[in-house]
């Protein structure tokens, strides 16, 4: 199932990598169904990355209106859990509204900001 259009995607990652450029952390979108607990699945999907150290993670299940971010230990050294759920406030506010990729934009621009090493 497709949720962004090709211009959406477009958008959404040139904002991921001016993010990633700015906190210099690797910052991953996951938009799909999440199997089971929500934090677990999001934590296992982070372990995958190849440094999940020093990235973030970003899950969204539109269907079951879940988003989970997912931080590595150096990341967390930057971007506090207080920081982590202001973006998600502001992605949600977003996807309440029905902008999806703008939601996404907003909070990977947010994390990097905040993120900043």
């Amino acid at each position: 199932m497709t949720f962004l259009t090709p211009t959406e995607q477009t958008e959404l990652d040139i904002a991921i990598r001016a993010a990633e450029q700015a906190c210099r952390a690797e910052i991953s979108i996951y938009i799909g169904d999440v199997e089971g607990e929500p934090r677990d699945f999001a934590t296992s999907l982070h372990n995958t990355l190849v440094l999940p150290t020093r990235s973030i993670l970003v899950m969204v299940d539109p269907k079951r209106r879940i988003v989970e971010i997912v931080t590595g230990g150096h990341v967390r050294q930057t971007l506090t859990d207080e920081e982590s759920a202001d973006a998600v406030e502001k992605m949600t506010a977003e996807f309440a509204a029905g902008d999806l990729a703008g939601g996404l934009t907003r909070g990977v621009r947010l994390l990097g900001e905040h993120a900043l090493d």
